[in-house]
């Protein structure tokens, strides 16, 4: 059985999320942050090194990193949902997305909230960190033009793994400025199976 080391208020949960659209078993082992650094405990380190979450655990296999978790359930046990088909143009535009969404698109909205705590320190770095989240969350909103989903108008793990972008840009009151990104989150949310992920995982604090 799939066992998901889960932190709270973290990109884990979007691993919930996907075993709950896949509708498969899975157990949960919980973890949570220090309420005064918002840190991983030390505990995680025992699953892997780098003490970080999502990790998942699958028999032998050990994997982390969100969208290779993402990518390792889908072509295990996904028995062909959720992923455009492996050789299709739109699965190579699938796994763009996959990569896109923590390769490029949450790092300004990473060094946004690190140096937000700098105070008047970070101030130098607040105009090009800010071009730089508006830079992406266009990208996303004329992404989903016409469209209710990143490759259309059924839900694919791209959307999933997408879906803390958005989620961090609403958290920092970003993305109402961007309709389309706005009303994309808003129907990810309004899913059976991510609803069922935030119940059985516990609160979620960037879904709200």
């Amino acid at each position: 059985m799939i066992v998901v080391h889960h932190l709270n208020d973290s990109r884990s949960q979007r691993i919930l999320w996907l075993l709950e659209e896949l509708a498969l078993d899975y157990e949960i082992k919980p973890y949570q942050r220090d309420p005064q650094t918002r840190l991983a405990p030390e505990s995680l380190r025992a699953v892997h090194p780098l003490g970080k979450s999502p990790v998942i655990t699958d028999g032998e296999a050990t994997v982390h990193e969100s969208g290779a978790i993402i990518d390792y359930i889908i072509r295990k046990h996904g028995a062909g949902r959720l992923q455009p088909a492996p050789g299709s143009a739109a699965h190579e535009t699938y796994l763009q997305w996959l990569h896109y969404a923590e390769g490029s698109a949450m790092l300004p909205l990473m060094l946004l909230m690190y140096v937000m705590r700098l105070g008047e320190a970070g101030a130098p770095l607040h105009g090009r960190i800010e071009s730089e989240v508006a830079n992406h969350l266009a990208y996303l909103d004329q992404a989903l033009a016409g469209r209710d989903y990143l490759l259309g108008q059924a839900l694919t793990g791209a959307d999933i793994q997408m879906s803390f972008v958005g989620e961090v840009g609403r958290a920092f009151g970003k993305l109402a400025a961007y309709p389309q990104a706005d009303a994309w989150l808003k129907r990810l949310h309004d899913r059976p199976a991510y609803k069922a992920a935030v119940a059985r995982g516990g609160p979620y604090g960037l879904g709200r």
